[in-house]
């Protein structure tokens, strides 16, 4: 007969909630959520729960949030939970030894990336901006260093020239529902779980995301404009300044492979921007300063982009 596990959650933003619903559809006992912290989010700055914290809410599933590990209290709570193993996706927290050592099992996380590529905390958008080919989830046994534990299980999906940060994330997000369901089910047949040592080579980071990393530079290859707007979709975006001063985003693109003879900058017919190496980036959706976000056809009638200036 097979052990009933006791499990617990730890993740914070929408990537992580599937993985939340399979763990609740399970077979085996969800004790408690762990999550950050209700926070002011958004325009208004109304404090706001994460996604995990409400899906996990509204299934009846104890929630808790402390502000860190640091505090005995915290980790006794933590170690009065009895655990056979704790999945972490996207959680926001550093958990210390005492944590990653109380389960029975330990801890295993969910990361979107082939480890050892890309540990840290963007490996969606750091693996388009670079270009990258494949893209995928790794779960791993976790450890002190950064996202160097062993590999549970890791499987891989295609990242094309068209795959944006919100279209991997949703899909990842997925892949990783389905693993982690996978992985539950070996712990509970085997009794444990096998894994292997990440490769030595490859080894790259995924540094945090900062809001002016949107800001389009013209003087860049238009490759690589290309892949900062898809990689920066949804957030922080990606934007330039218009003749105007005016803030323009850009919401949607596509490569004009095309040699063009103007200037840096410079918007053509239909709304193609001149990089830096005469190729061309085709605007295909906008949002002018304080506006809803446009087709390019309507942002060039509404007078928000002009041809035959440039943007800066």
């Amino acid at each position: 007969m097979r052990k009933k596990l006791r499990i617990a959650y730890m993740g914070t933003p929408d990537f992580s909630v599937g993985a939340l619903k399979t763990l609740m559809d399970c077979e085996h006992d969800l004790v408690c959520v762990y999550t950050q912290p209700p926070r002011p989010k958004g325009r208004g700055q109304q404090v706001q729960k994460s996604a995990v914290h409400l899906c996990a809410e509204e299934a009846g599933i104890e929630v808790r949030y402390p502000l860190h590990f640091k505090n005995l209290e915290d980790i006794q709570n933590f170690l009065d939970l009895n655990l056979d193993i704790a999945v972490v996706a996207a959680y926001g927290l550093i958990l210390p030894e005492s944590i990653l050592k109380a389960p029975k099992h330990g801890c295993i996380n969910i990361h979107a990336s082939l480890l050892p590529r890309w540990r840290g905390a963007a490996p969606i958008q750091r693996a388009i901006m670079a270009g990258d080919k494949k893209s995928g989830v790794t779960i791993m046994q976790m450890e002190k260093g950064l996202d160097t534990g062993p590999e549970i299980l890791k499987r891989d999906v295609e990242v094309t020239d068209k795959t944006t940060a919100s279209m991997l994330h949703d899909d990842l997000a997925q892949m990783g529902a389905q693993m982690i369901a996978e992985v539950i089910k070996t712990l509970a047949q085997e009794g444990c779980l096998t894994s292997a040592a990440q490769d030595s080579d490859g080894v790259t980071y995924a540094h945090m995301l900062k809001k002016e990393e949107g800001k389009i530079d013209w003087l860049q290859t238009a490759i690589k404009i290309d892949r900062q707007i898809r990689a920066l979709n949804p957030w922080p975006g990606t934007w330039c300044d218009t003749e105007q001063n005016k803030r323009l985003k850009v919401v949607e693109a596509t490569i004009i492979d095309d040699i063009f003879s103007y200037d840096t900058g410079s918007v053509l017919d239909r709304g193609v921007v001149v990089c830096g190496d005469k190729k061309g980036i085709q605007l295909i959706r906008v949002q002018p300063e304080n506006k809803k976000t446009m087709d390019v056809t309507s942002a060039i009638n509404g007078g928000y982009l002009n041809i035959g200036k440039r943007l800066k």
